[in-house]
């Protein structure tokens, strides 16, 4: 695990609030990230098709000072067999670095839909050891709502390397391996030889096969369904809290102490992670290939229990 520089602002907790970030605005060594993606509609029949926020971030607003970060060929290995394919360290330093970030940095990231997009960003951070990052609470939605102040056009990003010798080259990154997990663990996990428990964060009527564009429909046997989508509040966008993420997440309370989040490429599955960590869940993981790779091994069982 890295042990950061101590930086002149630090988040204790997973997610920030807008008042937060607008009191914080123009801090030394804090780089917002703007990571949004739309999935656009009709979906193909080899399954769903997006589009890169940057357009909008630079011709309809972002948050001053943001930075894109693009999850398609930065955040994301392009040459992966899957969409947004996490990348390997070397990959995700280069990236982290590009959009000014160094192990001094604070980071909070948002996106324009549901929080999914810059979940995936947090959870990459965490899993190459670095802890100061944080999701913004409600997103672009909730700044807007509020009619905070907001910028349109490009930022630079600033220099990535900080004052420390050991950092001085930008992000230097320490991976936690644990903090995800292959196929052949979750094929443990379906045989019961692991002691382990998967939440599936896709639509309900994905889940129980009765939509969606994959061959194959359903959800990996014996998961729990956790759509990403039920954990915000639909008229401010805000992540559920207190009663409502509980009862949210009831589910999900199990005999196994590891939970293992997935969905179709790994970036609900994040969504559905950052919930359960800020619910105390201590032993999380995604399954990056998710059902991309599952449902593409005609071996690998499905459950359909609606189809």
């Amino acid at each position: 695990m890295t042990s950061p520089v101590p930086s002149s602002l630090v988040v204790s907790s997973p997610i920030v609030s807008t008042q937060w970030l607008a009191d914080h605005l123009g801090s030394d060594n804090l780089v917002i990230l703007d990571a949004t993606v739309f999935a656009l509609a009709p979906v193909t029949p080899d399954g769903p098709r997006y589009l890169s926020g940057r357009e909008d971030y630079l011709t309809k607003g972002h948050i001053p000072g943001a930075v894109f970060a693009d999850l398609f060929d930065v955040f994301s290995d392009p040459t992966g067999e899957f969409d947004f394919s996490r990348p390997n360290a070397e990959l995700f330093e280069a990236a982290a670095a590009s959009v000014g970030i160094d192990n001094e940095t604070t980071v909070v990231v948002y996106d324009a839909v549901v929080g999914q997009w810059a979940a995936r960003i947090w959870w990459l951070f965490r899993s190459f050891g670095y802890d100061n990052v944080a999701v913004l609470d409600g997103g672009l939605t909730k700044w807007h709502a509020e009619t905070r102040p907001y910028a349109t056009g490009a930022v630079r990003p600033r220099v990535a390397g900080g004052t420390h010798p050991r950092f001085s080259g930008g992000f230097v990154a320490t991976p936690r391996p644990e903090l995800w997990v292959d196929k052949s663990f979750v094929e443990s996990i379906v045989a019961g030889h692991a002691d382990a428990a998967l939440v599936c964060s896709i639509p309900p009527a994905e889940f129980a096969g009765t939509a969606g564009t994959r061959p194959r429909a359903g959800h990996i046997p014996g998961s729990i369904s956790l759509p990403a989508a039920k954990l915000v509040d639909p008229v401010t966008n805000a992540f559920l809290r207190g009663d409502a993420l509980k009862a949210t997440l009831a589910p999900t309370v199990t005999s196994s102490a590891h939970l293992v989040t997935y969905c179709g490429g790994g970036i609900a599955a994040a969504a559905s992670a950052l919930a359960l960590i800020r619910a105390g869940n201590e032993h999380v993981s995604i399954y990056d290939g998710s059902l991309n790779e599952w449902t593409a091994d005609a071996a690998a069982p499905l459950s359909a229990p609606g189809a």
